[in-house]
C-alpha cells in the first residue's frame, strides 16, 4: 500500500516499524521526530516540509523518508546539492540503517530505531509526533505548553554565533558580515553611558539587520534569578516604523520566554485565533513576532521584543539567531552598566567616608574644655550614642554642634559606616530635594548624570542635617516620611528605596516657635525631639575659653610652621573678656588669624583682632532701668539688632554674618523674612 501523502496513518499497521529522525544540534543530539509507517516525513527549505532546513544550500523539496513495509527508505527529490548518508553521497533511493547519519549542506540527521543504542550521548527530550518545523537544530513545537496553547514556530536556546553553537558543530562559520556587525555593536554597547543610550543601541541594530517593524527593549526594575513576573517588565526603546503604535507584548508569550530561557518565533499570528486572543498582537495584525530572554548565567534582565506587521516580510529563522546573539551581549552590557553605576554610587560613597575618616583622630580632642556644662555634655553623648535615636542638637551657630554629631556617630555600633554630613540652609528648596533624596539623569534642566542622595550614601551609618530648621514645609513632609521608615524614591525615577540611617539633626533656631508661626511641621518637630541634646554656647564657660585657646594655638602653629607658642597675660585677658557671639568657630578663627599675623613666639593683645561686638556687650552691658525698658518681642529685638550690625559693618554682609555667629544664606533668609533691604545711598 502506498503511503498516505497527507500524512494521515494507515491503521493496524506494525508498531515496531517506528523509526526516529533526530537533529543535531552544535556538539549535542537534541531534538527527535518520531517517524510513522503509512506518514511520508518531507525535508526541505519550504515551509510546507514537516522538517523545515533553514540552510541556502538545502533545496525548497529535498528528499522525503517513508517506510515501504519492510524497511525505511530515503529518497532524494532531486536536489540541488545532493544529500549524503554517513559521507557518501546518494541519489534516488536509499534504504537507511540504523545509526545512520543523513548530511543537508551543514544540516546533519541520524536515524535511528533505538536512540539509546544508536545515539548514547543522545539526551532524550519529548518526542515530536505533530507537524514540526526544525532550521539547522532550532526545535519547534506545535504544542510545547498544551493542546490548547498556539504554535510557536521555533525555539532556540543557544545562538551559532557563540562558541560550542550549531555551526561550530557541523563545522558551518557564520558570515563575516554578521560578525562584523556583532563586533560593531558590541564596541557600541560597550561606549554606551546609561541604560537608555544603551537600548537605543541596540534597537538600531536589531531593525537594521531584521525585518521587524516595531520592538521593544523589556527590562526588569531589579535583576532577577528567579522566575520574574511579566507584569515587572517596563519597556525601553520602544519603537515602530508602521502606521501602528508599538504594542506591549503578551504575558503569555514573555512568560514562556522567560521561564524556558528559550528565544521563540511565531508566524501568522493574527490568523491563530488562540494566541491573538490572548496578545495585543492580535490587534496590529502582526505577521510574525520574535521574543529573546536577556539572561546573564542565572540572572534575568528583561526579553527584546520584535515583530512584523507585513506578510511579505516575515521574520526568519536567521532573524530570531542574530535577536539571540544581540540579547545575549546586551545581558553582557547591562551586567557591565550595572557594576560601573555600583562602583560610581561606591565611588561616592568611599569620598564622604574618606572625608570623614580624615576627620575622626579630631574628635575627641575637639571636644574641648573642663567646664561642668562640656563634661555633661560628653556624658549625654556617652548615654545616648549606643542608640539608634534620632538626636536633636540645640545650640547657637558655631557652638560646635557637627563636633557633637560626629562624636555621637564614632561612639556608637554605626562607626564602621559612613557620617554624611549636609548644611540644609545652603541650598535651595528643588536643590536640597536632589541633594537628599537623588535623581535620575534627565529628572529636570541641569540633571546630566544619575546622583545618589545623602540619604543612600549614609546607609547603615549616620546623616547629620545642620540647620534643619531652615528646611522648607515641601521637604519637611517627605524628610518625615523616610524618618519613620518609608521608602523613597529618587527625583525622575520609580524604584522604591530603603535605606538604615540614624538621623542626627542640628539647629539655631527655636524650633517651638517655628512651629507656632507655621514653617515648621509639629508632627517632625516631635520626631526630631526623641533625644535633645543643647550645647551650651562658649559666654556661658567661660573657664573653658583659655584651655581652647591653647588648643588652637597649638594646632595652628604646627600647620603654619610658625614657632608661636603662648598667649601674653595681656592677650589672654583680651580673649577671656570677650563675648564671643559667633561662640567656638570665632575663637578658632581669631586664634588663627593671630598665628598667622604674628611675628614673635608669644601672642600679644594688638595681635588679637575682635569684632569689637562682643566686647561691647561684656564691658558696658548693665541691667536696663526701667526707663529705658522697651515692650518688644525678641524677633523686633533681633531685626534692630542684625539692622545695626549691618550699619556698623557699611552693609558687609558676609562680615555682618560673622559677627552674628551666622551663616550669610540665614542672614539673608531673616532679611527676606524682615521684608529689609539695604537703603538706597543719598
Amino acid at each position: 500500500m502506498a503511503p498516505d501523502r497527507t500524512g494521515a496513518r494507515e491503521p493496524n499497521l506494525d508498531e515496531n516499524h517506528l523509526a526516529y529522525l533526530i537533529v543535531r544540534d552544535g556538539q549535542k543530539w537534541r531534538d527527535v521526530f518520531r517517524l510513522m509507517p503509512g506518514q511520508i516525513t518531507t525535508v526541505g527549505r519550504a515551509p510546507n516540509n514537516r522538517v523545515v532546513l533553514r540552510d541556502e544550500i538545502c533545496s525548497r523539496d529535498h528528499c522525503e523518508l517513508y517506510f515501504d513495509g519492510k524497511r525505511w527508505i530515503l529518497r532524494d527529490l532531486g536536489s540541488r546539492n545532493g544529500t549524503s548518508i554517513n559521507g557518501r553521497r546518494v541519489s534516488g533511493e536509499w534504504p537507511l540503517e540504523n545509526g545512520q547519519l543523513i548530511q543537508i549542506g551543514s544540516c546533519l540527521l541520524g536515524f535511528a530505531y533505538d536512540l539509546s543504542q544508536s545515539f548514547p550521548e543522545f539526551e532524550e527530550p519529548d518526542v515530536i509526533e505533530s507537524r514540526t518545523v526544525t532550521a539547522a537544530g532550532m526545535s519547534v513545537l506545535d504544542s510545547p505548553f498544551g493542546a490548547d496553547e498556539p504554535d510557536i514556530l521555533h525555539r532556540r536556546r543557544k545562538t551559532r554565533f557563540q562558541p560550542g553553537g550549531l555551526a561550530a558543530g557541523l563545522g558551518r562559520d557564520p558570515t563575516s558580515h554578521e560578525l562584523a556587525k556583532l563586533y560593531r555593536l558590541a564596541i557600541e554597547m560597550g561606549a554606551a553611558k546609561d541604560l537608555s543610550q544603551l537600548a537605543n543601541v541596540v534597537m538600531d541594530s536589531l531593525f537594521s539587520r531584521t525585518c521587524a517593524d516595531a520592538g521593544a527593549i523589556l527590562l526588569l526594575p531589579t535583576v532577577e534569578e528567579t522566575e520574574p513576573a511579566p507584569e515587572q517588565l517596563e519597556s525601553y526603546a520602544v519603537r515602530s516604523l508602521s502606521e501602528h503604535p508599538y504594542q506591549v507584548i503578551s504575558e503569555f508569550l514573555v512568560e514562556n520566554v522567560l521561564t524556558h530561557p528559550e528565544a521563540v518565533l511565531a508566524r501568522d499570528v493574527a490568523d491563530d485565533s488562540r494566541l491573538a486572543s490572548r496578545d495585543s498582537l492580535g490587534e496590529i495584525h502582526a505577521k510574525s513576532v520574535i521574543c529573546a530572554p536577556i539572561r546573564f548565567e542565572q540572572n534575568v534582565y528583561g526579553a527584546i521584543h520584535l515583530y512584523t506587521s507585513n506578510p511579505e516580510t516575515p521574520l526568519e529563522p536567521d532573524d530570531l539567531e542574530y535577536t539571540l546573539a544581540v540579547a545575549d551581549q546586551l545581558a553582557v552590557a547591562l551586567e557591565n552598566l550595572n557594576e560601573r553605576e555600583s562602583l560610581a554610587d561606591g565611588i561616592a560613597r568611599i569620598q564622604d567616608e574618606n572625608e570623614t575618616l580624615r576627620r575622626q583622630l579630631e574628635i575627641d580632642s575637639e571636644l574641648v574644655g573642663e567646664s561642668p556644662a562640656m563634661q555633661e555634655l560628653r556624658e549625654t553623648i556617652a548615654r545616648i550614642a549606643p542608640t539608634d535615636a534620632t538626636t536633636l542638637v540645640r545650640g547657637e551657630s558655631g557652638v560646635g554642634k557637627e563636633l557633637v554629631a560626629r562624636a555621637i556617630h564614632f561612639n556608637s555600633g554605626r562607626r564602621g559606616g559612613p557620617l554624611v554630613c549636609m548644611n540644609c540652609a545652603a541650598l535651595a528648596e528643588n536643590l536640597l530635594e536632589s541633594e537628599l533624596f537623588g535623581h535620575e539623569k534627565g529628572s529636570f534642566t541641569g540633571a546630566t548624570e544619575r546622583k545618589i542622595g545623602k540619604f543612600e550614601q549614609a546607609d547603615t551609618g549616620t546623616l547629620f542635617l545642620d540647620e534643619v530648621g531652615e528646611m522648607d514645609l515641601g521637604i519637611q513632609a517627605k524628610f518625615l516620611r523616610v524618618l519613620e521608615g518609608h521608602t523613597f524614591e529618587r527625583i525622575g525615577g520609580r524604584t522604591p528605596i530603603t535605606v538604615d540611617v540614624r538621623v542626627v539633626a542640628a539647629t539655631n533656631r527655636d524650633l517651638q516657635k517655628a512651629v507656632e508661626e507655621g514653617i515648621f511641621r509639629s508632627d517632625l518637630y516631635f520626631r526630631l525631639f526623641v533625644v535633645d541634646v543643647p550645647v551650651t554656647p562658649l559666654r556661658q564657660r567661660r573657664s573653658d575659653i583659655p584651655i581652647l585657646a591653647k588648643y588652637f594655638l597649638d594646632r595652628f602653629a604646627e600647620k603654619t610652621g610658625r614657632r608661636v607658642g603662648r598667649f601674653s597675660d595681656a592677650a589672654m585677658k583680651k580673649l577671656e573678656a570677650y563675648d564671643w557671639p559667633g561662640n567656638v568657630r570665632e575663637l578658632q578663627n581669631t586664634v588663627e588669624r593671630a598665628v598667622i599675623l604674628c611675628t614673635d613666639e608669644i601672642v600679644q593683645p594688638e595681635g588679637i583682632q575682635l569684632s569689637g561686638l562682643g566686647a561691647a556687650q561684656v564691658e558696658e552691658v548693665v541691667p536696663a532701668s526701667p526707663d529705658e525698658y522697651r515692650a518688644v518681642t525678641l524677633e523686633q529685638l533681633e531685626q534692630e539688632h542684625i539692622l545695626q550690625t549691618l550699619e556698623e559693618t557699611k552693609w558687609n554682609k558676609s562680615q555682618a554674618a560673622q559677627i552674628l555667629g551666622i551663616e550669610r544664606s540665614t542672614l539673608d533668609r531673616k532679611l527676606k523674612r524682615y521684608q529689609v533691604n539695604r537703603p538706597n545711598k543719598q
